[in-house]
């Protein structure tokens, strides 16, 4: 099974959660990239219908696969920040 992790990280003058070298929005708040990153996390693992995901690389280069509904990531979501921050 494929895993994902979502990085809680300063970005932007804020906080983000980072996957795989791309960042979500920045977040005013610590905890504000927390739940989302959480939510997103929650929403990798939920299975849908067969589809076809469009992306772009850090190259500017676009990519098409293919994913089976059933075959979801297990996600987790670190926080190196909270231990900074304690």
């Amino acid at each position: 099974m494929t895993k994902v992790v979502y990085e809680i990280v300063e970005h932007d003058g804020g906080w983000a959660y980072r996957m795989n070298g791309a960042y979500s929005e920045a977040f005013p708040t610590h905890s504000d990239a927390v739940q989302a990153a959480r939510i997103a996390a929650a929403e990798q693992q939920v299975g849908g219908d067969d589809e076809e995901i469009y992306y772009q690389d850090e190259g500017g280069r676009w990519h098409i696969e293919h994913s089976q509904g059933g075959d979801r990531p297990e996600a987790e979501v670190v926080d190196h920040a909270q231990s900074l921050r304690s």
